[in-house]
């Protein structure tokens, strides 16, 4: 079956590929682990020598790679300038602190000397999705090579092209072969690579569907694991906030990425006696946004990643709508070319209506008010999903206080959740686990291998 740049913008096809067959398939597999022979020996100077190198052309090329992803999945110019430049902060986060993170580690045992030692383990799989593919792949890539493992990367079949070029810089920047390599191949053939004896752990962010096929193949097979599942992110608003920030920042948090962000703020919380005033501006903003060509540098929202997800998220509010959630605004197929949806806001939904547990991927938000912050919490749990949240509050240790109690890997206090190199990223419950970015990213596919040294004794 064929892979395609599908621009959806316009909804017409770019560009086609020929996915790999699996002669090729097991051919990269074979090259991946003989490249982990060698590549396991290098210094950590070497590594980091290649990710500054990678780093460096991330930076020289962001002009046609940010056009690349912005052609393919149809992320905002200046946004995909800024996935470009965060990937190029990742490769040299890791270069420059690997060694460090990866240093010895000595023990304290009662008797004789120990520590324990960060060695790779192998070829490690990479499963990566459409919506930041250069961020996406950096924050895979990067710290697996700084370990001495082999990477081979299945990026999502929306974008190729970035796929290709990303393949490429490697090869630019003087990775030896085998140590980088991008596969070409649909999504249903990744769960049976899982089973191949040489590849040693394997990594995924995508929906709970394929992350459920991962782990369990991993499980069966007896593999490492690391599974991010997307989101539902509360975005908490309490009456001592400022208001405007909340909202300005509510609106960054809804539509970066046009909307579809496993982090973005998706259910809207707010206290009852700041409600009306938060959503009359909230409303405005969302009302007056500027949608159109996601090249052009005006716009503010952009077509979604394919007609597929438009037609989805599109039905996900219809069905909203049918089951008594009131429809504040939008909530159709924008009427123009392209995989577009309007800005759209639901409130009044309950937790029987189908859409109360679900991910709203796109520029919907559901809106909630509630008495105090005790009922906030509650509400902010009461989701199958545990990655993100936000709490906006002038009383930073009220908001701590908060975020104590709610129940996901990461909380941001006064700003919607984000993502930095050296800030750890993952979740919790069907977010799924393990952690990438930061120290905690370095240590997930790693033998933590303890050496222990007992005194030489006369054995009489």
């Amino acid at each position: 079956m064929p892979i395609q740049t599908v621009n959806p913008f316009t909804n017409k096809v770019v560009k086609t590929f020929e996915e790999m067959s699996e002669v090729t398939l097991n051919n990269l597999v074979e090259q991946s682990a003989k490249a982990f022979e060698k590549w396991k020996n290098t210094t950590y100077e070497q590594r980091a020598e290649l990710l500054n190198n990678v780093a460096r052309l991330l930076r020289e090329r962001k002009s046609e790679l940010s056009k690349t992803i912005t052609l393919e999945m149809g992320k905002l110019i200046a946004q995909a300038e800024g996935e470009i430049e965060l990937s190029a902060n990742i490769f040299e986060y890791y270069a420059k602190h690997g060694a460090t993170f990866l240093a010895d580690k000595y023990l304290n045992p009662e008797f004789g000397k120990a520590y324990y030692k960060h060695s790779p383990i192998g070829t490690i799989l990479g499963v990566e999705p459409w919506n930041f593919p250069f961020y996406q792949v950096a924050r895979f890539a990067a710290p697996n090579l700084m370990i001495g493992n082999t990477v081979l990367v299945k990026l999502a079949s929306l974008v190729p092209q970035c796929a290709i070029a990303i393949e490429q810089l490697f090869a630019d920047a003087g990775a030896p072969t085998g140590v980088y390599i991008n596969l070409q191949i649909s999504g249903k053939r990744v769960s049976a690579m899982v089973s191949d004896t040489r590849i040693k752990g394997v990594s995924l962010t995508g929906s709970e569907e394929a992350g459920s096929s991962i782990a369990e193949q991993a499980g069966k097979h007896i593999k490492k694991s690391v599974l991010e599942l997307g989101g539902s992110d509360a975005f908490i608003v309490l009456e001592d906030a400022d208001i405007d920030q909340a909202v300005k920042w509510g609106i960054i948090g809804r539509i970066n990425n046009n909307g579809e962000c496993c982090v973005a703020s998706k259910r809207f919380i707010v206290l009852e006696e700041v409600a009306d005033e938060f959503l009359k501006k909230f409303t405005e903003k969302m009302k007056n946004l500027v949608i159109g060509d996601p090249m052009d540098p005006k716009t503010e929202l952009g077509p979604l990643s394919s007609e597929a997800a438009a037609v989805h998220i599109a039905q996900q509010v219809k069905s909203a709508v049918d089951a008594g959630a009131k429809l504040l605004l939008g909530g159709t197929r924008s009427n123009r070319e392209g995989a577009f949806m309007e800005p759209t806001i639901l409130t009044d939904i309950k937790p029987e209506n189908p859409v109360y547990y679900q991910e709203l991927f796109g520029p919907v938000a559901s809106f909630f008010v509630v008495k105090d912050e005790q009922e906030a919490i509650k509400l902010a749990n009461d989701s199958p999903y545990g990655l993100g949240c936000s709490i906006f509050s002038s009383n930073i240790e009220r908001a701590r206080n908060i975020a104590n109690h709610i129940d996901t890997g990461m909380i941001f206090i006064n700003h919607p959740t984000w993502t930095e190199a050296d800030l750890p990223f993952g979740g919790t419950k069907n977010s799924g686990y393990g952690r990438e970015l930061s120290e905690l990213g370095i240590q997930e596919f790693v033998n933590r291998k303890l050496i222990r040294i007992s005194e030489l004794s006369d054995p009489m």
